[in-house]
């Protein structure tokens, strides 16, 4: 009987070397832009520190009760409670989701930013994400807004939307509320992360869902076996060629494959196999190159053994990589440095180290934001049960504060700063302006 070998931790090692040597000449990005008035953000940062209590309720009543993609029932339920609690109404159940939560503040002329929760976990670990913390960040930073507008109603103009989103984990809940209307009359959307280091920017990939179902012609594997068409055969090669392909990838490029059906018996030729795999990249436009070389591959797979072949893309929405605006990104730095934290740059950590999320769908509709907030030691992966604990842990707690702080002071940088704003389109519309997501696939 052999042994399993254990993977080799040197790279890992190398990358945390390479870290380290980057992170002592890296320096945070800086904003040329004035923000709020030093009396409005030193007053909103006490409304968010007031809420401790509440986010750290909302860290642990959901850490201690992990529910998965659109089964956050009781997770959202208790986020309105919550707003409901401090005088806010708060609408559950919208834009198609069950589990989606919409609030909004402010006057309907002006500028208007969204200010987005997740709080759906993983299967088996909870919520080794950590976005338990993500909803404490984005309903303590709503919160502390509507209470400065209580006291002022004139603090600050236009609107500030609350979006729970759901289902982020595996699925795209951000982009069904999106084509429900969500993020039609926002102009801007920031969310924060956490992770094992603070990180103004970090790469995050686009990813794509493929179902291939190979179907061939069943025969007896001994007896007849010139009078099959194998499926299996035909899945074999497609895995084989995607494992070719990966030597001719950009780095950043990912993809991996399961055979979820191949055959029930050995003596019959299967007559049916079903390949999935998720195919990721750091470009829309190298993803939508990647897919075509995937269709090729399970195409040729099906020439070569002579079956037919259904190509099925996306049963959840996909997602697009992030596209990370920089005059957003210069204020959150400057709310972090107010809480005693110094945002890394992109390219301190390596790009090879990146995941998924939906937001990167919010970012190609409208101007945003996605950095990462510290609440774990540098050596603790995301969904793992080491990041669970995290997340439930004084880091989090503490993490989720600065993380509302930022955002509320972010957004608030925003609604009061003309040139700001007019910095932010500037830069989303240099990058090429909105996408059309449902149909950039087609």
């Amino acid at each position: 009987m052999t042994r399993i070998t254990a993977p080799s931790t040197a790279y890992l090692l190398h990358l945390d070397a390479e870290t380290a040597r980057r992170m002592q000449t890296a320096q945070a990005p800086d904003s040329p832009f004035a923000g709020a008035s030093a009396q409005l953000a030193a007053a909103l940062e006490a409304r968010v520190d007031a809420l401790a209590a509440d986010l750290s309720e909302v860290v642990h009543t959901l850490h201690g009760d992990p529910e998965t993609a659109y089964e956050e029932h009781r997770s959202a339920a208790f986020l309105v409670e919550l707003l409901n609690r401090h005088g806010i109404k708060a609408g559950l159940g919208v834009f198609g989701l069950s589990t989606a939560v919409r609030a909004e503040i402010g006057s309907g002329s002006g500028p208007a930013i969204a200010i987005l929760s997740e709080y759906d976990a993983l299967p088996e670990v909870g919520h080794a994400c950590g976005h338990n913390v993500i909803a404490a960040t984005g309903v303590g930073a709503f919160i502390a807004l509507a209470k400065t507008l209580d006291e002022d109603p004139e603090a600050f103009p236009g609107r500030v939307v609350f979006l729970g989103t759901p289902a982020e984990e595996g699925h795209s809940g951000k982009e069904v509320m999106a084509r429900g209307g969500a993020f039609d009359d926002v102009d801007a959307a920031i969310m924060v992360h956490p992770y094992a280091m603070d990180l103004a920017e970090q790469v995050w990939l686009g990813r794509r869902l493929l179902t291939v179902t190979f179907s061939g012609v069943a025969a007896h594997a001994s007896a007849q076996p010139f009078m099959g068409r194998n499926a299996l055969d035909a899945a074999s090669l497609a895995y084989t060629g995607i494992g070719l392909l990966r030597q001719q990838l950009p780095p950043a490029d990912r993809v991996h494959a399961i055979i979820t059906e191949g055959g029930q018996r050995p003596s019959v030729i299967p007559e049916k196999a079903v390949l999935k795999l998720y195919a990721r990249s750091k470009y829309p436009d190298t993803l939508k190159d990647l897919s075509a070389r995937l269709e090729d591959i399970a195409t040729g797979a099906a020439l070569m053994t002579g079956t037919a072949v259904d190509i099925s893309w996306d049963e959840h929405p996909p997602s697009l990589p992030v596209r990370t605006n920089s005059a957003l990104t210069g204020r959150w730095v400057a709310a972090q440095q107010r809480r005693g934290r110094s945002p890394l740059p992109a390219g301190v950590v390596s790009e090879t180290i990146a995941a998924s999320t939906d937001f990167g769908n919010v970012s190609y509709r409208i101007p945003g934001i996605h950095p990462l907030i510290g609440i774990a030691p540098a050596d603790v992966a995301l969904h793992t049960r080491a990041f669970a604990e995290a997340a439930g842990s004084p880091a989090a707690e503490s993490g989720a504060l600065d993380g509302a702080a930022g955002l509320a002071l972010t957004a608030l940088d925003y609604l009061c700063d003309p040139e700001l704003r007019e910095a932010v389109a500037r830069e989303f519309a240099e990058a090429g302006g909105p996408v059309d997501v449902p149909s950039y696939f087609d």
